[in-house]
C-alpha cells in the first residue's frame, strides 16, 4: 500500500508519518503508533478498552501468514467503515486513544 493511500485513510484523524518497519510500515500520530501497515492490510491498534468494540464489529485480530493469531494489539479496519472516511476517523481516533493509554 502507498504511503498517499495510508494517509488518505487516515486523513480524518490528521497528519500521520509513516515508517518502514518489520517488513511493513508502522503509522503514527502525533509521535505515537497507531496502526501498521501489513501484506497490504492496515492494521488499528486496540487495547483491552477497545478490542471488544473491534470486535463487535467484525475486525479481527492481527494473523500471521498462516492465518494464525499473532500476540499483538492489532485489528483489522470494520469493513462498514473501509469506504466511509467519517467512520474510519471514529475507528482512527479509537487506535490513538489505546495508542495514548498504553503510553501511560
Amino acid at each position: 500500500m502507498s504511503d498517499e493511500a495510508i494517509r488518505e485513510t487516515f486523513s480524518g484523524l490528521g497528519e500521520v508519518t509513516i515508517r518502514k518497519m518489520f517488513g511493513g510500515k508502522g503509522i503514527y500520530y502525533d509521535g505515537l503508533i497507531v496502526g501498521v501497515e501489513v501484506r497490504g492490510e492496515i492494521l488499528l491498534k486496540a487495547d483491552a478498552v477497545s478490542a471488544p468494540d473491534f470486535e463487535a464489529a467484525g475486525a479481527t485480530r492481527w494473523t500471521d501468514a498462516g492465518g494464525r493469531p499473532v500476540n499483538m494489539p492489532y485489528w483489522t479496519i470494520p469493513e462498514s467503515a473501509v469506504d466511509d472516511p467519517d467512520e474510519m476517523a471514529v475507528w482512527a481516533r479509537k487506535a490513538f486513544e489505546a495508542a495514548l493509554r498504553s503510553k501511560k
